[in-house]
């Protein structure tokens, strides 16, 4: 029996269980109330603390079973594993069903089960992100151990094909050393990320104004949707357009005007990553400027205010925040696409200012030497995990900036 079984057996037995579990207690708490028992709760918490206690044993048990077998200390057959987890859950079942009596408070036990579970989830959540963050710094340190930091934070040249003997511990004497000057990969990113806002801000922001503070409900319940097709969209579909469709045109349009644009130049994925992004910023900007007060509307007008001044000078800023985090959104969006870089804009790294030439992204390259033939060991693998970590750190640094900015906002408008 395969790991995957045991978990589809033990979810398709706990699950009933659980149901059946939570109509005993419940309806043994009912009958308790139609003797004349004066209960401390509803019979609905008797029905989920008789859940707490068939699940929680049963839960127990198989995590101490996974663990110990995951780290070699015990080796349990799937079927033993099952039949002891629902053992020791319908044992507490048993005691939670014999709980039921007036003077116990079922209600403090469901919620502070329930505490203890939403604590336990934001932990994980903590722990997780923990867990990621020290998985790339761990790495990257490797990396580091084998290339210079500061070269690779500052070299402007990325050759990384001699790598591999590095790694297999292989002579160098005579083969150019590779080099991971990450500096074209990080301005690539920077340029398409931004040609991606300069069309998503203006776009997304002025549909989200219109709809909230123009339109009627039965115009913006209509655009609204319409708007959102398109982040359900795949992005392999884009990259398509992209790459037939758009490229070729701006090849055409730089003709026209006497200049010169590769067929992959960066222009293209920044527009279409842009289009693409619009519904995180038109949808979640009209969420937070449609939840500023309308008192704040109705006194500025009645100061003689127009209607443009009302949304420039009052709504604007007070929805602020909301909108700094649409943007946030739509930039992590724009840095974390792969497949539309890709097919448009090609894997070379080129450090210019001419977004009609070729160029490519962070991510891209982490794709790109996570799926490489070299050892897992080797300078060009590791140097993924050093791309995430400095992208990690922009990113941080990113949202700290925003943080304060939308401090200063709220302390505005508190």
């Amino acid at each position: 029996m395969t790991t995957a079984d045991i978990f589809f057996w033990f979810a398709a037995g706990l699950l009933p269980l659980a149901a059946m579990a939570y109509i005993i207690s419940r309806n043994r708490a009912v009958a308790a109330e139609k003797l004349g028992a004066r209960l401390h709760s509803r019979p609905g918490y008797y029905g989920m603390h008789g859940v707490i206690g068939l699940a929680l044993p049963a839960m127990a048990v198989g995590l101490i079973f996974s663990i110990s077998h995951i780290i070699g200390l015990i080796s349990v057959p799937g079927p033993m594993l099952l039949a002891t987890a629902f053992a020791v859950g319908v044992g507490g079942f048993a005691i939670a069903l014999k709980q039921i009596k007036p003077e116990f408070r079922a209600r403090q036990r469901v919620e502070k089960m329930m505490s203890l579970m939403l604590l336990l989830s934001a932990t994980i959540s903590v722990l997780t992100t923990i867990g990621i963050v020290l998985s790339v710094i761990f790495e990257s340190v490797r990396f580091f151990q084998v290339i210079s930091f500061w070269d690779f934070v500052t070299g402007t040249t990325w050759q990384p094909d001699t790598a591999f003997l590095i790694g297999a511990g292989r002579d160098t004497a005579g083969v150019a050393p590779p080099e991971f000057g990450s500096v074209p990969i990080f301005a690539g990113t920077f340029m398409i990320t931004a040609i991606a806002m300069f069309v998503a801000v203006p776009i997304g922001l002025f549909a989200a104004i219109y709809m909230s503070e123009y339109a009627s409900d039965a115009m913006r319940n209509r655009l609204k949707p319409m708007l959102e097709i398109l982040a359900g969209i795949p992005t392999v579909v884009y990259g398509f357009f992209a790459a037939i469709t758009v490229s070729p045109l701006i090849v055409k349009a730089a003709e026209a005007v006497g200049l010169q644009a590769d067929f992959t130049n960066a222009l293209t994925p920044g527009l279409i990553m842009g289009i693409m992004i619009i519904p995180f910023m038109s949808s979640l900007s009209d969420d937070v400027i449609r939840a500023v007060p309308q008192s704040l509307r109705d006194g500025s007008l009645a100061l003689g205010t127009t209607k443009a001044e009302t949304i420039r000078h009052i709504v604007l800023p007070a929805a602020m925040p909301g909108i700094v985090s649409a943007f946030l959104l739509a930039v992590s969006r724009a840095v974390g696409e792969t497949m539309i870089v890709v097919m448009a804009a090609g894997l070379r790294p080129n450090l210019t200012l001419n977004p009609l030439e070729g160029m490519t992204t962070v991510t891209v390259k982490i794709v790109e030497a996570l799926t490489g033939d070299q050892e897992f060991d080797s300078a060009f693998t590791l140097s993924a995990f050093a791309l995430g970590l400095v992208l990690l750190i922009i990113t941080l640094a990113l949202n700290i900036v925003s943080s304060i900015v939308v401090r200063k906002f709220k302390q505005r408008y508190e």
